[in-house]
């Protein structure tokens, strides 16, 4: 019995009878022989943080574009975030840590340049739209590896593509990660808002306060607990009714006075028209296009369109500067 068939039986014994088994797995759609070392899920956590899609999260807006600072959230640190919060709960509920890790690590490998406005951007250029959900299962199943995806197991898939508010999964611990990324951006947010002094801690509505804490800290610690005491030894992730209404509505509130304030999101309008240029552009001039996305073209028959918001979406914010002003800023001539 080799280490990985040991882990898989260590899973049997001391996991919940609702947790996701490495063994019962539905698998990946294209076969492939199983490591000596690590289960299905510890393979695909792997994949992802090895990608090059996730290693770009570094460079990506969270919520505040360009903002003067060394510790404001970025698009990786936050995927950080939400995995530690999955992990600990699904530790605690004895569900698979290994899944839920690798779908929170994968949950947003298809965020566009300077966040939700460039999102917004591309969804309204798009002729078949864009969310970045749909992006992220993109990524893994089609543009890394040189078009061949990661070849990742249903289940990770499965809770990368539902992570959102809407979303659905269909294991316990993609349930969690769904959970865990609102804890996580709620109260991260408020940290950089306050940072950022656009709102101070006496801003928030005592009702939320009242009973989630009036701490980053202790709203991390009440929101975590809610979900394990509510949800142990139930084929179900939930929270109490007042816990839930009062996340609910502190993000309800964080869209009111954070998401859409002027003085934090003054730059975006300028973020969308740049990132809508620049697809425009490529779309006009595929043969500018790198060219493992002319591949997908030519030879992979995917669509222009698609592929082009692809390389937009791929794009650090960084990265999409210099290209914007690479194209459209003109440059002094010398000799």
């Amino acid at each position: 019995m080799n280490i990985r068939e040991q882990n898989e039986l260590l899973e049997k014994q001391i996991l919940s009878p609702y947790a996701a088994l490495s063994v019962n797995s539905q698998g990946r759609d294209h076969k492939e022989e199983q490591s000596d070392m690590r289960t299905v899920y510890q393979h695909d956590r792997d994949r992802i943080i090895h990608c090059k899609a996730f290693r770009r999260l570094k460079h990506k807006t969270q919520v505040f574009l360009a903002p003067m600072g060394d510790h404001y959230r970025t698009r990786l640190t936050h995927t950080l975030e939400v995995s530690q919060i999955a992990r600990t709960i699904a530790k605690s509920l004895r569900l698979n840590e290994d899944l839920t890790e690798a779908i929170a690590l994968g949950h947003d490998l298809g965020h566009t340049p300077f966040g939700h406005a460039g999102e917004r951007a591309l969804n309204r250029v798009c002729a078949h739209g864009f969310q970045h959900y749909k992006q992220s299962i993109r990524v893994v199943e089609i543009l890394e590896n040189d078009g061949k995806g990661l070849n990742l197991t249903k289940e990770v898939r499965d809770g990368i593509l539902n992570h959102r508010t809407s979303g659905n999964p269909s294991t316990l611990e993609g349930k969690i990660v769904r959970l865990s990324d609102k804890i996580a951006y709620i109260n991260h947010d408020i940290d950089d808002a306050i940072r950022g002094k656009i709102i101070s801690e006496a801003d928030i509505p005592k009702k939320y306060t009242d009973v989630l804490g009036a701490s980053t800290k202790s709203r991390l610690d009440f929101l975590i607990h809610d979900v394990v005491n509510n949800s142990f030894d139930k084929a179900d992730i939930v929270m109490s009714p007042e816990g839930e209404q009062a996340m609910m509505g502190l993000r309800t509130y964080m869209f009111e006075h954070v998401y859409t304030n002027s003085l934090a999101k003054r730059e975006e309008e300028k973020a969308e028209t740049m990132l809508i240029s620049l697809y425009e552009y490529y779309l006009k001039h595929q043969e500018q296009l790198p060219d493992e996305f002319r591949y997908l073209i030519e030879q992979c028959g995917e669509k222009e369109a698609q592929v082009v918001a692809d390389y937009i979406a791929g794009m650090s914010d960084q990265y999409s500067v210099a290209a914007f002003q690479q194209i459209f800023v003109p440059k002094f001539w010398k000799m």
